[in-house]
């Protein structure tokens, strides 16, 4: 997602394709100026925020709900939302406190206050969701209230905290329509964003409209929006060539964004600069056919980045060596420096070492995505290749496929990161931590020393050394391996406006941006 950069280098969009406007798919003077249609396929996997930590979710919950920070367009620190003012007290960076602005409610016309926020944090740990934001709030000790401050108190110092907190992991519920111990059920959401949710059918729409009681960091009020769900990027490309949708995000087929023509009269496409990678996750539980790191370092060593982004899509990604991608500081190529190239026989002889002398047969699970049939495919030719593996690939429903790799079901399977907020960390704790969302059994001391270190420097820009260090130790120690680093694209009709906004790497989605031209 390369494009126009921010100062740190991390956020960022571009204009890449724009039609002539003449021949507009919708004209300004259309009579029918119904709800802007946004085309998706990320799945939601649910509208609770204590329960979600995907990005599909996370785009609808940023129009739904609330948190006391957010992202700007184009802003690499959070700025206030439902908090009025934050800021760490003392300079220990353990303790963080916000007030919250006046006036706030939420679209049930309950008061939203400091002890929603506390009930909110207490919740999401209490519940502690294996698909939920937990890892996001694993520095968090306490949280306290005082009129309309509401303090937290960290267990180390994390300069990374309000950073968390502008995520959905930050959800504020409301405290009287949300059970404290379990997960809320039903298609209704008591938030407070800059959206009601009208009407939801899981799988098919959302249907939005203004939320006039909404006081937060966004200044004007968006338009009506309806989000259609899409099974898959072939049926998003079909539903955009038909023009059912103005709006076609996440994710079309490499072969739609690669062949984009100039020419097309009344199309924008949309490059955003916020970092998505992709990775090869493996299971090092005890019994696990690669829990073996010489298994994991054989894999490492064969397969072909390159061919992944040439042959399968379309070059609309970029081989990624490293835990960080490019453009977060402290990108390193450290698996680049392990592995240069796909070496079957230096494979052969890590395993033969290890005395592991029979084909190593693993399953390859993978979920929703662009193309990923085919990657996976791929994968699989080339490990088979070798005579070292063989590989048995299943593709698994989204919402069965999180629920599968937190219990540890899959020997290894390919998973795509979407950044939640723009600084190394968000590549780091919740990936290789020992509280890691991808649920590996990988622990390092040495990596959470380093974890630990980062977070207490508030000058992000000076971690860049520590960050090197832990992709240097996980491309020793192998629990994953990064593949690829993307682009996203966006498709609008160019009677649409504000599509540029519409998302950034922060895991928001601007529905608010849009409006006809």
């Amino acid at each position: 997602m390369r494009g126009v950069r921010v100062r740190t280098g991390v956020l960022g969009v571009v204009l890449l394709v724009s039609g002539a406007t003449g021949c507009g798919l919708m004209s300004p003077g259309d009579e029918d100026r119904g709800p802007i249609t946004v085309g998706m396929t990320d799945a939601v996997t649910g509208l609770d925020p204590a329960g979600t930590y995907d990005v599909g979710s996370w785009a609808l919950h940023s129009n739904v709900y609330q948190s006391l920070l957010t992202f700007t367009p184009g802003s690499s620190v959070p700025v206030p939302d439902a908090a009025e003012r934050c800021g760490f007290q003392g300079r220990d960076l353990r303790t963080y406190a916000c007030t919250l602005r006046e006036g706030l409610k939420f679209t049930n016309g309950h008061d939203l206050t400091a002890g929603d926020v506390k009930f909110s944090f207490d919740r999401i740990r209490r519940i502690n969701s294996k698909q939920g934001p937990g890892p996001l709030l694993d520095t968090l000790e306490s949280v306290r209230t005082a009129d309309r401050t509401v303090s937290f108190r960290l267990k180390v110092p994390d300069a990374t905290f309000p950073f968390k907190i502008a995520t959905g992991a930050g959800a504020i519920v409301d405290s009287r329509t949300y059970p404290a111990g379990r997960l809320r059920a039903g298609a209704e959401v008591d938030g407070s964003g800059p959206y009601v949710l009208k009407e939801y059918r899981q799988g098919l729409r959302a249907e939005l409209r203004p939320n006039d009681r909404y006081r937060g960091a966004v200044r004007h009020k968006g338009e009506p929006v309806t989000v259609r769900y899409y099974r898959d990027p072939a049926a998003l490309a079909q539903a955009w060539q038909r023009r059912s949708v103005d709006v076609a995000g996440r994710q079309l087929p490499p072969a739609v964004t690669a062949e984009q023509s100039p020419s097309d009269a009344g199309v924008k496409m949309m490059e955003t600069s916020g970092p998505t990678s992709r990775s090869m996750v493996f299971n090092l539980r005890d019994g696990s056919p690669v829990k073996d790191v010489a298994v994991r370092r054989a894999i490492a060593a064969v397969v072909d980045r390159t061919a992944l982004a040439r042959d399968i899509h379309r070059r609309t990604v970029e081989p990624l060596y490293s835990l960080v991608p490019q453009g977060l500081t402290g990108h390193a190529t450290s698996f680049f420096d392990a592995y240069p190239e796909p070496d079957p026989a230096r494979a052969r002889t890590l395993l033969r070492q290890a005395g592991i002398t029979q084909p190593v047969r693993f399953r390859l699970a993978y979920s929703q995505g662009a193309a990923t049939d085919e990657e996976a495919a791929l994968l699989k030719r080339q490990l088979e290749a070798t005579g070292l593996f063989e590989v048995t690939t299943q593709h698994v429903e989204w919402k069965e496929f999180l629920e599968g790799y937190a219990r540890g079901a899959y020997d290894a399977y390919c998973l795509t990161w979407v950044a939640d907020f723009p600084d190394p960390d968000t590549f780091i704790t919740p990936l290789v931590g020992a509280g890691s969302a991808l649920h590996t059994g990988y622990s390092s001391a040495r990596v959470e020393k380093l974890i630990r270190d980062t977070q207490r420097n508030h000058q992000r820009g000076r971690v860049a050394e520590d960050v090197r260090e832990v992709q240097r130790i996980v491309a020793e120690d192998v629990p994953l391996l990064p593949l690829w680093q993307k682009k996203e694209y966006t498709l609008g009709n160019s009677a649409v406006s504000g599509t540029q906004y519409l998302s950034d790497g922060t895991g928001i989605l601007r529905l608010w941006e849009l409006g006809r031209i």
